[in-house]
């Protein structure tokens, strides 16, 4: 019997913003232990929540990408639990009436190859809500230690349907969902630092049965790889447990990253029982059309529209288009640079061949490298306008890239302007001819590619300044007059 696997996502994503969700204390990482706080953090007696707005515009801003119905009114409640990480006994989440609802996420599962486009699929959402981050246990030989710089920090769940079958589509879900988060601003969702956390909830039923099986939950996923590898370990225990005559618990159980394994945590014979209700000291938030269409404006464009169009309107290939669109500040820059100088196809080649390579081995982003869009738009122009050859220009692009020049001003002062006199080059191209006797023998033979080696010596003789289409236009007239 074939079976196939049934996923579900629920991913925690930290808002970016300067302060927390229900008070002005300041977000962050990285700080000294325990510092982030002040007494509505702590959770003291007598203190009172207040919204942050800008967590509420990021959200909003979120469901729209997503393309989510935004609620016209939403409202808060608390999800009692008690944990050392949670100071005040009990979360402010949203329960029964979330922000956003709905919505849709596309993935690109993985092609033949590397240079072909694989499938195109969407993935449902069923919620997106907002929440207070709570704060983080360090667990030391016989003690854990509990910092609360973490808790109160914006945070948005993202409630995905079982929509997905493979750890494959799971890894294709989470890289364009932080593709989306990273280039809206709404987040840096960096696994590592905590701001994009993942649970998966897994199970297995027989191909073309529509019933879910057992539901297995799987936590300590701490990088997108580890949810792939995560999720596929899973489905190949749990089909082997059945195919074994065993049955698949309810349970939640951990990834080991480095054992390659999961192991049991807890079981669950039936859901937690956070005894939601309303919040008291939080008024319901309603939204309305003018807030949403002045957030709207403000959306940039999602990472498989802009490919798209770099498809329609540049024609550029999917080899390069996957490199340009998944960084925002990439794709601004290409457009830059070809606003200038019209030339979209050489503009991709240089930053997706010369400039990441520069950019990898210097370890520095695109934000802190001296060359910017009108560099590569001049250098551009310089090898259309027949200034420069190609093999000058990959000099120039070097010495751009370490000094911040102008191509011009590197041209100019090093000499490396192109020779287009035809009258000096025919002088050299005559020379060559008489010095390589058997190349010009194999030429007028038929053999066209003996030009080549005449070009190159020509190329050698002037140092690469030579124009190689005068070049070669003098050559082929000089040989045809031998024939």
């Amino acid at each position: 019997m074939e079976y196939e696997a049934v996923i579900g996502l629920e991913v925690h994503v930290q808002i970016k913003t300067e302060s927390k969700m229900f008070t002005r204390a300041p977000a962050g990482y990285g700080h000294e232990p325990n510092t982030l706080t002040d007494p509505v953090v702590l959770g003291m007696p007598g203190t009172l929540p207040v919204m942050n707005k800008r967590a509420i515009d990021q959200i909003i801003k979120a469901g729209l990408m997503l393309g989510c119905d935004i609620a016209p009114v939403c409202k808060w409640d608390r999800k009692n639990y008690f944990y050392p990480d949670s100071p005040k006994n009990y979360q402010i989440s949203q329960y029964d009436r979330p922000i956003c609802i709905g919505g849709q996420l596309e993935i690109e599962l993985p092609g033949p190859s590397r240079n072909v486009m694989g499938e195109h699929k969407f993935i449902h959402l069923t919620r997106i809500h907002l929440e207070e981050d709570v704060g983080k246990l360090n667990h030391v030989e016989n003690d854990s230690l509990v910092d609360y710089n973490r808790a109160g920090t914006p945070l948005m769940e993202i409630v995905s349907e079982p929509d997905m079958h493979s750890g494959e589509e799971a890894y294709a879900y989470l890289t364009a969902l932080r593709q989306i988060m990273v280039q809206g601003g709404i987040s840096d969702c960096d696994m590592e630092k905590g701001q994009l956390r993942c649970d998966a909830n897994i199970s297995v039923r027989p191909k073309g049965v529509d019933t879910l099986g057992v539901k297995v939950e799987l936590k300590n996923l701490n990088s997108i790889s580890g949810v792939r590898n995560g999720i596929d370990y899973e489905i190949k225990r749990q089909i082997k447990t059945i195919q074994s005559g065993g049955q698949v618990v309810q349970e939640t159980r951990r990834w080991d990253a480095e054992a390659g394994a999961a192991t049991l945590m807890r079981t669950k014979e039936m859901a937690h029982d956070y005894r939601y209700f309303p919040d008291p000291d939080l008024m319901p938030v309603r939204v309305d059309q003018d807030w949403l269409q002045n957030l709207r404006a403000t959306l940039p464009e999602l990472p498989f529209e802009r490919q798209r169009r770099y498809f329609d309107s540049f024609d550029l290939p999917y080899t390069v288009t996957s490199v340009l669109v998944p960084d925002r500040r990439l794709a601004e820059f290409f457009e830059e640079a070809v606003d200038e100088c019209g030339e979209p196809k050489a503009v991709a080649n240089w930053i997706a061949n010369d400039l990441l390579r520069e950019l990898s081995a210097g370890g520095i982003g695109i934000e802190d490298s001296k060359l910017r869009p009108a560099h590569i738009a001049g250098l551009v122009k310089l090898v259309k306008d027949g200034a420069i050859s190609n093999n000058i220009a990959k000099e120039v692009f070097i010495a751009m890239f370490e000094s911040g020049r102008r191509p011009e001003e590197i041209v100019e002062e090093k000499g490396l302007k192109q020779s287009s006199d035809t009258g000096e080059l025919a002088g050299i191209c005559n020379e060559v001819i008489g010095a390589n006797p058997k190349s010009v023998e194999d030429y007028k033979a038929g053999k066209q590619n003996a030009i080549n080696f005449l070009k190159g010596q020509v190329m050698k003789a002037t140092k690469g300044k030579a124009n190689p289409h005068i070049v070669d236009q003098i050559l082929r007239e000089e040989l045809d007059k031998l024939a």
